[in-house]
């Protein structure tokens, strides 16, 4: 399922951002010997026997903790318990047993999700430190035994996880378009899939995280197949209702994961957020189509020059999403909610959009012609040819003579170039270099 959510927790310095590292296959988390380094969550896409899932890094949890850090910390964590479908309690070894462990542990069995327990720092597998079967008592089954440093134990942890994954989630036909409804709480998502929908499917309320967990839609219109996925709010107490858009990306990542186009809606009296950009941010990562919808337009004064003018503001404001169009909608009153699925349709063409060989290279070296291929000191870039390879989005091969030649400037000449010719309104176009005769 690759929308699943697997989230690192447990106390301060146990080795969380090591490990998710050491799965991630690469040094993303800050990695320090000093307790609450991972202030802020981290995520990215892992893969284990072909399953694949979203894994969540988290700030140490200290549930006693009365700094204001470590107590931002706790509902950060707590958010991504909430949100998961596995947790990886991670425990030091060496330490052995600590309070904050079993208050730790008493948060996680009242969350009630598949919970792994894991015993990271054991150096040698033939004999257990003593300290190991202390963590029995925890009553969250056998520990699993790691060191996240080595990479010992890290293929039988990652087993237990995938079979612990939910089953795979309805197979919709390659013509159903998914589309994920996605954006901080209380912008109009449940509005806007109503009024889609035309009838009262998904509960709406002005309170934030009234929608508890990822609905899925299916339904036709004009002979084609459409899932629209509304993506859950946060529920958490409203002790942190102030601070709950910063809550909401970890809840759009699932559903991100699980579309083709997605639907950014803005909250117009407020304009976009630090938090829409991440979530447009993992949108635009993972490869979607996106269109921008800006909702309760009908509570905005209006003069003739008021859609310019807000335009600009989110093109600067997510200038890196520039391709997607916006739509000014209020789904209160139904006001251009019609454009929505046109749009998408419109989008769901360039997503599937496949150029031919000829005419690709044919219109690629006229414009090369205008603007020759740049030179590294003295050793010019030869472009020979290129090819599209994929779809969903668009994705193209240009073959060179010495890809690190390639600047990254001429392949946004080569992007717009494109673009220019053959719209992509609306989707990302992937582009890299292979040296010619590589496979």
């Amino acid at each position: 399922m690759a929308g699943a959510m697997v989230s690192i927790v447990g106390r301060p310095n146990v080795g969380k951002s090591t490990l998710f590292n050491k799965i991630m296959g690469k040094r993303i988390s800050i990695v320090e010997d000093k307790p609450g380094v991972t202030r802020d969550r981290i995520y990215g896409n892992a893969e284990w026997l072909d399953k694949k899932f979203i894994l969540v890094d988290t700030g140490g949890l200290d549930p006693n903790a009365e700094d204001i850090l470590f107590s931002k910390v706790r509902l950060q964590v707590e958010a991504a318990i909430d949100a998961s479908d596995v947790i990886l309690f991670l425990v030091d070894a060496k330490e052995g047993l600590m309070p904050e462990d079993e208050e730790i542990a008493n948060i996680l069995r009242r969350a009630k999700k598949e919970v792994i327990l894991v015993c990271n720092k054991v150096d040698s597998f033939k004999e257990m430190p003593p300290t190991y079967y202390d963590f029995f008592s925890l009553g969250l089954g056998n520990p699993i035994p790691i060191s996240a440093s080595n990479g010992l134990g890290i293929g039988e942890l990652l087993d237990e996880v995938v079979k612990k994954l939910p089953q795979e989630e309805l197979e919709y036909t390659e013509e159903t378009i998914k589309i994920a409804v996605i954006g901080k709480p209380n912008v109009g998502k449940s509005s806007l899939v109503n009024k889609i929908l035309g009838e009262e499917r998904v509960i709406v309320s002005n309170i934030p995280g009234t929608t508890r967990d990822a609905i899925d839609t299916p339904f036709s219109k004009d002979g084609k197949n459409y899932v629209l996925i509304d993506t859950a709010g946060i529920r958490r107490k409203s002790r942190i209702s102030e601070s709950i858009e910063r809550y909401s990306v970890l809840r759009a990542l699932a559903a991100i994961e699980r579309s083709d186009i997605c639907l950014l809606m803005i909250d117009a009296t407020e304009g976009p957020t630090e938090q829409d950009t991440k979530i447009a941010g993992y949108a635009f990562e993972n490869g979607k189509g996106i269109i921008i919808v800006v909702n309760k337009w009908d509570a905005i004064k209006k003069d003739n020059n008021t859609v310019n003018e807000y335009t600009k503001m989110v093109r600067e404001k997510l200038s890196f999403i520039s391709f997607a169009p916006i739509l000014f909608i209020s789904a209160k009153t139904g006001q251009r909610v019609h454009r929505v699925l046109e749009t998408v349709d419109k989008v769901w063409e360039e997503y599937n959009k496949r150029i031919t060989t000829g005419l690709l290279n044919n219109v690629l070296n006229e414009a090369m012609l205008m603007f020759p291929p740049p030179a590294d000191k003295g050793k010019p870039l030869k472009v020979y040819y290129t090819s599209q390879v994929g779809i969903k989005p668009p994705s193209f091969v240009v073959f060179v003579n010495e890809p690190e030649l390639m600047h990254f400037s001429y392949l946004r000449f080569i992007e717009n170039t494109l673009r220019q010719n053959f719209g992509f309104e609306g989707v990302p176009v992937v582009i890299s270099t292979k040296k010619r005769g590589e496979n």
